[in-house]
């Protein structure tokens, strides 16, 4: 999966005054102008995709005819996906200043309208394309010299040739694709829209509404029998159902399995990995390295447990800070500046990129009515990258300044070294960037703090993604592993009884003695809303190790290092995700990455221990 540029860090908006979108300053706010200085503008490229799509429409059955003509409809495809990318990007920008503007709520539904087009009208190119003869396609290349600037993307399509079926099978499996949406379809409509929860009760018996966007904050209270209490009522309410989720997960598991098959993969994690040029063993070093540094992790659990001062650490004791975030507020532009000197071991270059970002108004900078939640970077091909925030001014939100700057620059380095067709990166890389800046962010700041209750807090921060990352990803990686690829592929069948089992097993391994695994968290699996895109989560994993190793080589003054980073930050998709990660010397294929990033977490884990809140 390529992505051109979109990523999303929800966090939640505090304060109880929202201003109105008139009321901000123009300097906090981005300058959509510098994509479409009017809308009359941004009519006029919309009348020119339509002309576009037109003129593509008519060269269809015309690609067998010469290099000419396939040169001509690939120019013509990137030209309409490059025009569509800016179009998009602008109405949903807008939209996401206030969502309560009608204008731009129809201007984003016109054009998701108008991106459905689109890829009906281009549906016929990779078809048309894998009709060709190898030998045809040579000549091709040989007889028209330009086309030598395509052919990675037409070796990308070419390679799945043998996993391409006859076009009437295709067609078959395309309508059937729609139904194989439902298990993950009919989990959704459940999980967000038809489950209700008991109400939780605190010490104090009083009550409190249970949802799942309260949930996590709940169990990060100080207050145990509320975190109990939300604990044993939300998965009281998923074992009721247990046996219907089940279905549906095992529903999907095996649509997935039988797509894959007749594409002739062995199964749906095979075909998953290949979509991306992933070898098998870096999955399966990933679960197997994790498994060897599990007692890291139990350490981190015993030292929770006694930093927490508790006889047993229980599943609902997991997200309760042990150390308190420090209370200082940090105004924006002081954020600004820490950021910026905590990058500089990236070169003068790229913190004046920075600079230019923070002057130049690529950043929606505070929370107003209306305004979409969260924190992402996006921006189209052509444009300097956008970045929208809702600061509020504590040290979280210092680091999601670092952590969406990373991935705007990435997206700058990509846009500028690489033409349209290359320059989106594929998920396996998209969030290296932005780790590597919030790892370097942690070390400036420890090395610039006194404060022993702060730089504890920066600690367990730092030491708690690892956790959440690197550990519990990796632990859901095998969980698919362990269904799909052990039990669904090999004709097997999956109820509630066997997900549980294999789930509390799993936790049980990966928490350690230290904690009770509850009875409760074996229905934790039946509420994992990425167990329905199969083989997803594990690229959290990877990226978050590959990030990891990357700092650590420029924190150390690796010589070169620096140079190779900002060429990997420059590769988009022109080299397969595991080759642009080698330009760092990080071979994501061997088990070093993911041990070196544990050495981290490692070194960190003895810095807490050694801190006088772990006495």
């Amino acid at each position: 999966m390529i992505i051109n540029k979109a990523y999303f860090l929800i966090i939640i908006s505090g304060g109880s005054y929202k201003m109105k979108r008139c009321e901000q300053k123009i300097e906090d706010t981005w300058n959509m102008q510098d994509m479409y200085e009017n809308e009359e503008l941004m009519a006029q490229d919309v009348e020119k995709l339509r002309e576009l799509m037109k003129e593509f429409a008519s060269r269809q059955n015309s690609l067998a005819k010469s290099g000419e003509q396939l040169l001509r409809a690939l120019k013509l495809q990137e030209e309409m996906n490059c025009l569509y990318e800016k179009l998009h990007v602008y109405a949903n920008q807008k939209y996401h200043e206030d969502t309560a503007e009608a204008k731009y709520q129809k201007l984003s539904g016109e054009m998701q309208i108008l991106g459905t087009e689109l890829s009906g009208c281009t549906a016929w190119l990779e078809p048309e394309l894998l009709a060709l003869p190898q030998q045809k396609l040579a000549e091709f290349f040989a007889e028209t010299p330009e086309l030598a600037d395509y052919r990675w993307v037409v070796e990308q399509i070419v390679r799945q040739r043998e996993h391409v079926l006859d076009v009437q099978t295709e067609e078959l499996l395309a309508k059937l694709s729609e139904l194989g949406q439902a298990p993950a379809n009919i989990f959704s409509m459940f999980n967000n829209a038809d489950i209700r929860f008991p109400d939780a009760v605190d010490s104090a018996g009083n009550a409190h509404p249970l949802t799942q966007g309260n949930y996590i904050p709940m169990l990060k209270d100080s207050d145990r029998v509320l975190r109990r209490s939300a604990f044993t009522a939300l998965y009281g309410v998923y074992a009721q159902y247990c046996n219907t989720l089940a279905a549906t997960y095992y529903a999907n598991a095996k649509q997935a399995d039988i797509f894959a098959k007749q594409h002739k993969f062995a199964g749906a994690m095979e075909q998953a990995l290949s979509a991306n040029a992933i070898p098998m063993a870096v999955y399966e070093n990933l679960v197997k390295t994790i498994r060897e540094h599990l007692p890291l992790m139990h350490r981190y659990t015993g030292l929770r447990k006694k930093m927490l001062g508790l006889d047993e650490l229980h599943m609902y004791d997991n997200y309760v800070p042990i150390v308190e975030m420090p209370q200082k507020k940090y105004p924006f532009a002081e954020a600004k500046e820490i950021v910026k000197k905590a990058l500089a071991p990236l070169g003068e270059d790229y913190t004046a990129l920075l600079q230019e970002g923070f002057d130049n108004r690529w950043i929606d900078v505070y929370e107003n009515e209306g305004k979409r939640t969260g924190a992402y970077s996006w921006g189209a091909y052509g444009t300097h990258p956008y970045v929208l925030l809702n600061y509020q001014g504590t040290l979280n939100a210092v680091f999601t300044l670092a952590h969406e700057m990373g991935h705007a620059l990435h997206s700058w380095h990509s846009d500028h070294r690489q033409p349209y067709r290359y320059a989106g990166y594929r998920i396996f890389v998209a969030e290296v960037a932005s780790t590597c800046n919030e790892a370097l962010l942690i070390h400036y700041l420890l090395e610039n703090s006194s404060d022993e209750t702060e730089r504890n807090y920066l600690i367990n921060y730092f030491l708690d993604q690892f956790k959440g990352t690197m550990y519990r990803q990796t632990m859901f990686a095998e969980f698919e592993m362990m269904t799909h690829r052990d039990i669904v592929q090999e004709g097997g069948v999956l109820t509630a009884e066997k997900l549980c089992g294999i789930y509390h097993k799993l936790n049980k391994d990966y928490f350690g003695e230290q904690m009770v695994s509850d009875e409760e968290i074996q229905y934790e699996w039946a509420r994992i809303p990425h167990f329905y895109t199969p083989f997803y989560v594990y690229q959290y994993a990877t990226g978050f190790a590959a990030a990891i190793a990357i700092s650590s080589k420029i924190l150390a003054g690796e010589p070169g290092i620096v140079e190779k980073y900002k060429e990997f930050l420059s590769g988009g998709s022109s080299m397969d995700p595991i080759d642009l990660l080698k330009i760092c010397g990080v071979d994501m294929s061997s088990p070093e990455p993911v041990a070196a990033a544990l050495r981290v977490f490692e070194e960190y884990l003895g810095m807490l221990e050694k801190g006088s809140l772990a006495k």
